[in-house]
């Protein structure tokens, strides 16, 4: 077969007519792909953290909306990918300045921080402004490491004071006391500084703990007492109320002005948690009647 000169003209000119026709659409995934990834920089504190960064992607979006107005949309697909790739450089850098600076807020606000942390974060900061996404998200998070090994040491240090206090209190402690004892010592043991400052604590209130007293006025009931302030400010820690007091009360629902009530201090955090989740699971209840599953929970507990 024979293909004269003319046929192949007619068609090389229909491969060019179509590759230019694919190529005429306005590039709208594109654009919308820039405006989320500019959106998204701004929701990660980017104004704040990576300003040039999140302008050059601002500034390359503008050109491309401008090369759409002109008609030319091979120039305009080039600025939104662009722009879409400076805004995603502009929220990493932002997300992670940002981690670090509240990681070093705490610190500070423990009066923990570290000396030459805020440095570090400004070389950061000048990286960020330079456009270099991977050494600012670097030092950025080399910040955030050193204000969190601030933090840990902080909480490791006064937990040490506190279970060298709780310590010397051994034989006065009650079997859940001193399982709440080894867990932060354990807690210490493995570096894990704010689970032991926080279970060290709790136990040291526990051992600290004595007997309060509160009468009762009218219109009072256990749930509304047991949310006072000075009480346990827990309303579903009523029925800690309730076993303390069994003795004076038939029915946990039935109170009178004048009643004394005993309110233990420093119970062992199983007995709060069952408290809790009778109180949270406790079904139906009549005035005047002693409920069956309160009888249970004073068995049991």
């Amino acid at each position: 077969m024979v293909i004269t000169p003319l046929l192949r003209l007619l068609a090389l000119t229909g491969l060019v007519l179509s590759v230019t026709v694919g190529c005429a659409t306005a590039p709208t995934q594109e654009m919308s792909d820039a405006r989320q990834a500019i959106q998204a920089a701004r929701g990660a504190g980017a104004e704040k953290h990576a300003p040039e960064v999140l302008g050059n992607a601002e500034s390359l979006l503008a050109k491309a909306e401008q090369s759409i107005a002109d008609n030319e949309y091979e120039p305009a697909r080039a600025d939104a990918v662009s722009a879409k790739k400076e805004a995603v450089k502009a929220r990493n850098i932002a997300l992670a300045i940002g981690a670090a600076q509240a990681v070093l807020d705490e610190a500070n606000s423990l009066g923990a921080e570290w000396r030459d942390s805020r440095k570090i974060l400004s070389r950061a900061r000048e990286a960020a402004k330079a456009g270099d996404e991977e050494t600012a998200v670097k030092i950025a998070n080399l910040a955030k490491r050193q204000g969190e090994d601030a933090i840990n040491q902080h909480y490791l240090e006064s937990a040490k004071l506190l279970l060298w206090e709780a310590e010397k209190k051994k034989g006065q402690m009650s079997p859940d006391q001193f399982a709440d004892y080894k867990d932060a010592d354990a807690a210490y043991r493995s570096q894990e500084g704010k689970r032991a400052y926080d279970l060290a604590s709790q136990l040291m209130a526990s051992l600290k703990g004595g007997v309060d007293r509160y009468v009762v006025v009218r219109g009072d009931n256990l749930w509304d007492i047991s949310a006072k302030y000075g009480v346990y400010g827990d309303p579903y820690q009523w029925p800690l109320i309730f076993k303390a007091n069994a003795h004076k009360m038939e029915d946990a629902d039935l109170i009178f002005p004048g009643q004394d009530l005993r309110i233990n201090r420093g119970n062992p955090s199983s007995e709060i948690d069952a408290a809790i989740r009778h109180a949270r699971t406790r079904g139906a209840w009549s005035l005047g009647v002693a409920e069956e599953s309160d009888r249970a929970f004073l068995n049991r507990y």
